[in-house]
Protein backbone atom coordinates (compact mmCIF):
# COMPACT_ATOMS: atom_id res chain seq x y z
CA UNK A 1 0.00 0.00 0.00
CA UNK A 2 1.13 3.15 -0.79
CA UNK A 3 2.06 5.96 1.52
CA UNK A 4 2.99 9.62 1.08
CA UNK A 5 6.20 10.92 3.15
CA UNK A 6 5.72 12.57 5.78
CA UNK A 7 8.63 14.72 4.66
CA UNK A 8 8.80 17.19 1.59
CA UNK A 9 11.34 17.83 -0.84
CA UNK A 10 12.99 21.63 -1.34
CA UNK A 11 10.82 22.60 -4.24
CA UNK A 12 7.50 21.04 -2.26
CA UNK A 13 8.40 23.56 0.70
CA UNK A 14 9.11 26.45 -1.71
CA UNK A 15 5.44 25.95 -3.06
CA UNK A 16 4.17 26.08 0.18
CA UNK A 17 5.51 29.90 1.06
CA UNK A 18 2.69 31.45 -0.85
CA UNK A 19 -0.23 29.60 0.54
CA UNK A 20 1.11 30.31 3.72
CA UNK A 21 1.39 33.90 3.60
CA UNK A 22 -1.99 34.32 1.81
CA UNK A 23 -3.36 32.72 5.25
CA UNK A 24 -1.54 35.06 7.08
CA UNK A 25 -2.77 37.96 5.01
CA UNK A 26 -6.46 36.58 5.60
CA UNK A 27 -5.98 36.80 9.41
CA UNK A 28 -4.87 40.37 9.09
CA UNK A 29 -8.23 40.81 7.14
CA UNK A 30 -9.63 39.12 10.35
CA UNK A 31 -7.93 41.08 12.57
CA UNK A 32 -8.75 44.41 11.21
CA UNK A 33 -12.89 43.51 11.18
CA UNK A 34 -12.82 42.15 14.89
CA UNK A 35 -14.32 45.15 17.02
CA UNK A 36 -17.71 45.35 18.96
CA UNK A 37 -20.76 45.15 17.02
CA UNK A 38 -19.22 43.33 13.99
CA UNK A 39 -20.86 39.77 13.46
CA UNK A 40 -18.66 36.97 13.28
CA UNK A 41 -19.85 36.36 9.72
CA UNK A 42 -18.68 40.25 8.94
CA UNK A 43 -15.31 38.05 9.80
CA UNK A 44 -15.03 35.12 7.77
CA UNK A 45 -16.72 37.62 5.04
CA UNK A 46 -13.12 39.31 5.47
CA UNK A 47 -10.48 36.49 5.48
CA UNK A 48 -12.94 34.94 2.28
CA UNK A 49 -11.87 38.29 0.69
CA UNK A 50 -8.15 38.10 0.97
CA UNK A 51 -8.37 34.63 0.22
CA UNK A 52 -9.86 34.76 -2.86
CA UNK A 53 -8.26 37.87 -4.07
CA UNK A 54 -4.75 36.24 -4.05
CA UNK A 55 -6.37 33.72 -6.44
CA UNK A 56 -6.98 30.95 -3.69
CA UNK A 57 -9.21 28.84 -1.89
CA UNK A 58 -10.25 28.38 1.43
CA UNK A 59 -9.57 24.64 2.54
CA UNK A 60 -12.18 25.15 5.59
CA UNK A 61 -14.72 24.96 2.67
CA UNK A 62 -13.47 21.59 1.19
CA UNK A 63 -13.70 20.12 4.14
CA UNK A 64 -16.90 18.06 4.51
CA UNK A 65 -20.17 19.22 5.37
CA UNK A 66 -18.18 23.23 6.46
CA UNK A 67 -19.32 25.83 4.38
CA UNK A 68 -17.05 28.90 5.94
CA UNK A 69 -13.83 29.95 5.22
CA UNK A 70 -12.68 30.73 9.14
CA UNK A 71 -13.34 28.62 12.53
CA UNK A 72 -14.15 31.57 15.00
CA UNK A 73 -14.68 30.64 18.83
CA UNK A 74 -15.62 33.30 21.29
CA UNK A 75 -15.04 32.93 24.74
CA UNK A 76 -15.84 29.38 26.37
CA UNK A 77 -15.66 28.30 22.89
CA UNK A 78 -12.24 27.17 22.27
CA UNK A 79 -11.97 25.64 18.41
CA UNK A 80 -14.45 24.95 15.34
CA UNK A 81 -16.33 27.91 16.30
CA UNK A 82 -19.16 28.63 13.19
CA UNK A 83 -19.17 32.44 11.84
CA UNK A 84 -22.86 33.40 11.67
CA UNK A 85 -25.31 36.10 13.74
CA UNK A 86 -23.33 36.35 16.58
CA UNK A 87 -22.71 39.74 17.45
CA UNK A 88 -19.22 40.31 18.71
CA UNK A 89 -18.85 42.70 22.29
CA UNK A 90 -17.01 44.21 24.77
CA UNK A 91 -14.68 42.13 26.24
CA UNK A 92 -14.70 39.15 24.15
CA UNK A 93 -11.70 37.14 23.31
CA UNK A 94 -12.42 35.33 19.96
CA UNK A 95 -10.17 32.94 17.89
CA UNK A 96 -9.84 32.82 14.41
CA UNK A 97 -8.54 30.30 12.46
CA UNK A 98 -7.80 29.90 8.47
CA UNK A 99 -6.55 28.59 5.81
CA UNK A 100 -5.86 28.69 2.40
CA UNK A 101 -4.89 26.21 -0.72
CA UNK A 102 -3.06 27.40 -3.82
CA UNK A 103 -2.17 25.23 -6.35
CA UNK A 104 -2.78 22.63 -4.84
CA UNK A 105 -0.60 23.58 -1.04
CA UNK A 106 -2.20 24.19 2.08
CA UNK A 107 -1.26 27.19 4.96
CA UNK A 108 -3.21 27.03 8.04
CA UNK A 109 -3.23 29.47 11.08
CA UNK A 110 -4.85 30.50 13.98
CA UNK A 111 -4.59 33.34 16.34
CA UNK A 112 -6.60 34.63 19.22
CA UNK A 113 -7.90 38.68 19.85
CA UNK A 114 -9.35 40.34 22.88
CA UNK A 115 -11.77 43.39 22.11
CA UNK A 116 -11.06 46.23 24.61
CA UNK A 117 -13.45 47.24 26.98
CA UNK A 118 -12.42 49.95 29.73
CA UNK A 119 -15.73 49.39 31.48
CA UNK A 120 -13.75 46.01 32.58
CA UNK A 121 -10.12 46.30 32.72
CA UNK A 122 -9.88 42.93 34.75
CA UNK A 123 -11.80 40.66 31.75
CA UNK A 124 -9.62 42.32 29.48
CA UNK A 125 -6.38 41.53 30.96
CA UNK A 126 -7.09 38.04 32.50
CA UNK A 127 -8.04 37.47 28.78
CA UNK A 128 -5.17 38.84 27.30
CA UNK A 129 -2.71 36.88 29.40
CA UNK A 130 -4.37 33.83 28.63
CA UNK A 131 -3.76 34.49 24.89
CA UNK A 132 -0.43 35.73 25.68
CA UNK A 133 0.51 32.47 27.51
CA UNK A 134 -1.10 30.55 24.41
CA UNK A 135 0.76 32.37 21.91
CA UNK A 136 4.04 31.55 24.57
CA UNK A 137 3.70 27.88 24.34
CA UNK A 138 2.97 28.04 20.15
CA UNK A 139 6.35 29.81 20.22
CA UNK A 140 7.93 27.54 22.41
CA UNK A 141 6.86 24.69 20.61
CA UNK A 142 8.09 26.46 17.20
CA UNK A 143 11.39 27.10 18.45
CA UNK A 144 11.94 23.41 19.52
CA UNK A 145 11.16 22.27 16.05
CA UNK A 146 14.46 23.72 15.12
CA UNK A 147 16.26 21.49 17.27
CA UNK A 148 14.13 18.41 18.17
CA UNK A 149 14.92 15.08 17.55
CA UNK A 150 11.09 13.33 18.22
CA UNK A 151 7.48 15.21 17.63
CA UNK A 152 7.30 14.87 21.15
CA UNK A 153 9.97 16.98 22.03
CA UNK A 154 7.53 19.83 20.73
CA UNK A 155 4.54 18.78 22.56
CA UNK A 156 7.20 18.76 26.13
CA UNK A 157 8.02 21.89 25.36
CA UNK A 158 4.75 23.25 24.88
CA UNK A 159 3.30 22.00 28.34
CA UNK A 160 6.65 23.12 30.13
CA UNK A 161 6.07 26.71 28.79
CA UNK A 162 2.26 26.59 30.10
CA UNK A 163 3.45 24.94 33.44
CA UNK A 164 6.10 27.66 33.62
CA UNK A 165 3.32 30.35 33.97
CA UNK A 166 2.03 28.80 36.48
CA UNK A 167 -1.54 30.33 37.86
CA UNK A 168 -2.28 33.24 36.21
CA UNK A 169 -1.16 36.28 38.27
CA UNK A 170 -4.69 38.19 36.93
CA UNK A 171 -6.70 35.53 38.23
CA UNK A 172 -5.27 32.54 39.85
CA UNK A 173 -6.82 30.36 37.47
CA UNK A 174 -4.64 27.24 36.00
CA UNK A 175 -4.25 26.65 32.35
CA UNK A 176 -5.45 23.73 30.90
CA UNK A 177 -4.38 21.72 27.77
CA UNK A 178 -6.61 20.62 25.44
CA UNK A 179 -6.04 16.69 24.88
CA UNK A 180 -8.42 15.86 22.06
CA UNK A 181 -7.20 18.11 19.73
CA UNK A 182 -4.00 18.26 18.80
CA UNK A 183 -1.86 19.65 15.37
CA UNK A 184 -1.05 17.79 12.54
CA UNK A 185 1.00 17.91 9.52
CA UNK A 186 0.21 19.79 6.21
CA UNK A 187 1.15 19.94 3.02
CA UNK A 188 -1.24 18.88 -0.09
CA UNK A 189 -3.68 18.60 2.46
CA UNK A 190 -4.86 20.61 5.67
CA UNK A 191 -4.60 17.67 7.62
CA UNK A 192 -1.85 14.94 7.08
CA UNK A 193 0.08 13.01 9.36
CA UNK A 194 1.33 12.97 11.99
CA UNK A 195 -0.11 14.19 14.80
CA UNK A 196 1.27 16.93 17.13
CA UNK A 197 0.55 16.80 21.05
CA UNK A 198 0.33 19.86 22.98
CA UNK A 199 1.70 18.04 25.85
CA UNK A 200 4.09 15.24 26.87
CA UNK A 201 3.33 11.68 25.63
CA UNK A 202 4.85 8.13 26.49
CA UNK A 203 5.91 7.55 22.77
CA UNK A 204 8.43 10.09 21.55
CA UNK A 205 6.88 10.13 18.10
CA UNK A 206 8.07 10.22 14.32
CA UNK A 207 11.75 11.65 13.86
CA UNK A 208 12.18 15.51 13.13
CA UNK A 209 14.40 16.03 10.03
CA UNK A 210 14.23 18.84 7.39
CA UNK A 211 11.26 18.33 5.00
CA UNK A 212 8.66 18.60 7.74
CA UNK A 213 6.01 20.38 7.87
CA UNK A 214 3.61 20.99 11.11
CA UNK A 215 0.86 23.03 11.96
CA UNK A 216 1.79 23.61 15.52
CA UNK A 217 -1.66 24.84 17.43
CA UNK A 218 -1.90 24.75 21.13
CA UNK A 219 -5.19 25.18 22.43
CA UNK A 220 -5.47 26.51 26.05
CA UNK A 221 -7.91 27.10 28.67
CA UNK A 222 -8.12 29.57 31.61
CA UNK A 223 -9.43 26.42 33.84
CA UNK A 224 -10.69 22.89 32.71
CA UNK A 225 -9.30 20.43 29.85
CA UNK A 226 -12.38 18.84 29.26
CA UNK A 227 -14.89 19.73 26.81
CA UNK A 228 -18.11 19.15 24.57
CA UNK A 229 -19.63 19.74 21.41
CA UNK A 230 -21.78 22.13 20.68
CA UNK A 231 -25.53 21.23 18.96
CA UNK A 232 -23.78 22.48 15.81
CA UNK A 233 -21.87 19.28 15.85
CA UNK A 234 -18.93 21.61 15.26
CA UNK A 235 -18.03 23.82 18.33
CA UNK A 236 -16.21 22.70 20.64
CA UNK A 237 -16.90 24.65 24.50
CA UNK A 238 -14.96 24.11 28.12
CA UNK A 239 -17.67 22.14 30.27
CA UNK A 240 -16.81 24.69 32.91
CA UNK A 241 -17.41 27.71 30.98
CA UNK A 242 -13.74 29.14 31.15
CA UNK A 243 -12.21 31.14 28.32
CA UNK A 244 -10.32 29.56 25.49
CA UNK A 245 -7.43 30.57 23.62
CA UNK A 246 -6.12 29.02 19.90
CA UNK A 247 -2.96 30.44 18.54
CA UNK A 248 -1.41 27.97 15.14
CA UNK A 249 1.35 28.51 12.94
CA UNK A 250 2.36 26.37 9.69
CA UNK A 251 6.15 25.41 10.16
CA UNK A 252 9.03 24.41 7.59
CA UNK A 253 11.90 22.79 8.65
CA UNK A 254 14.75 22.35 6.09
CA UNK A 255 18.24 21.60 5.81
CA UNK A 256 19.46 25.66 6.39
CA UNK A 257 16.93 26.32 9.70
CA UNK A 258 13.19 26.73 10.29
CA UNK A 259 10.05 28.86 8.37
CA UNK A 260 7.10 29.94 9.70
CA UNK A 261 5.02 29.86 6.71
CA UNK A 262 2.07 31.87 7.84
CA UNK A 263 3.64 34.31 9.66
CA UNK A 264 5.11 37.58 6.84
CA UNK A 265 8.56 37.79 8.95
CA UNK A 266 8.95 33.78 8.69
CA UNK A 267 8.62 34.00 12.53
CA UNK A 268 11.21 36.19 13.41
CA UNK A 269 9.74 38.47 15.84
CA UNK A 270 8.46 35.35 17.65
CA UNK A 271 11.19 33.43 17.89
CA UNK A 272 13.99 35.94 18.44
CA UNK A 273 12.86 35.68 22.26
CA UNK A 274 14.37 32.32 21.71
CA UNK A 275 17.01 32.78 20.12
CA UNK A 276 16.40 31.75 16.72
CA UNK A 277 16.93 33.53 13.32
CA UNK A 278 14.39 31.79 10.71
CA UNK A 279 15.69 30.96 7.47
CA UNK A 280 13.51 30.95 4.34
CA UNK A 281 13.95 28.07 2.43
CA UNK A 282 16.24 28.18 -0.84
Amino acid sequence: MFRRSIYKTPAQLRAMIEPGLITAASLDAAAAAIRAGRTTADVDAAASAAITSRGAESNFRLVRGYHHTTCISVNEQVVHGIPGARVLEPGDIVSVDSGAQFHGWNGDSARTFVIPDPSRPELVARREELSRVTEGSMWAGIAAMATARHLGDIGASIQEYIEAQGPSEVSGETYGILREYVGHGIGRKMHEAPSVFNYRTPDPGAEVKPGLVLAIEPMVTAGGEETLVEDDDWTVSTVDGSDGSHWEHSVALHADGIWVLTAADGGAAGLAPFGITPVRPA
